[in-house]
């Protein structure tokens, strides 16, 4: 598993191309900086990993393009020791993201692959959220709620009642809304029954299904 300085050159170059097309956020764009996303892909990608792309990984799913990852996490206004959960670990790339701006990051996957390919990954570059799990992302995980934020990394045709009950007054809820193309959608939580909508254009994710496989 290497990491090189040719590696830091690249991604140092995507956080400033990240930073031309909008991303503000200091702390997400140094996380950039930080996180070596080439050991997150197939070793057939790894030229291409510091491309502003997404990219296939196990079970049919995608690494996110990077301005996606860094968009969504810039509207989550992470703090340290902010408790997030996520909906869809896929490779991990994300939850690195969230775990490295200091973050509690209890992460869902509904892929028994992904999720074993993950779960072995993360602690190899000592990344450590404080909880992954396999299961049905609609569900959430009460056990562990309430949450400063939820981020959702797939496109979702509604958002899931139970995740809207898991987060705290005054959290964030972060989810690509719609079928064949999403528009990303924050939630902002008022009160225990009112939330505030912000939209910010147009995305393309992998549907978030129900049940897990």
């Amino acid at each position: 598993m290497k990491d090189t300085s040719k590696h830091q050159g690249l991604r140092n170059q995507l956080a400033k191309l990240l930073e031309e097309k909008g991303i503000t956020d200091k702390n997400v764009l140094d996380a950039i900086k930080k996180i070596p996303r080439h050991l997150f892909l197939n070793s057939s990608f790894e030229d291409f990993a510091y491309q502003d792309k997404a990219f296939p990984i196990a079970a049919g799913q995608t690494i996110s393009q990077p301005y996606t990852v860094a968009f969504q996490t810039q509207l989550l206004e992470v703090k340290k020791d902010h408790k997030i959960l996520e909906i869809g670990t896929g490779s991990g790339y994300q939850t690195a993201v969230l775990v490295t701006l200091g973050a509690k990051v209890y992460s869902v996957e509904r892929q028994n692959e992904l999720f074993k390919i993950t779960s072995a990954l993360l602690p190899k570059l000592n990344i450590r959220p404080k909880h992954l799990s396999f299961g049905d992302g609609y569900k959430g995980l009460p056990n562990h709620a309430p949450f400063d934020s939820i981020i959702v990394t797939a496109g979702a045709p509604i958002i899931p009642k139970p995740l809207m009950e898991q987060l705290k007054i005054g959290g964030r809820l972060v989810i690509p809304l719609g079928e064949k193309e999403q528009v990303m959608t924050m939630l902002i939580r008022k009160n225990e029954t009112q939330f505030e909508k912000h939209e910010f254009g147009d995305f393309k994710f992998v549907p978030l299904l129900e049940n897990k496989n």
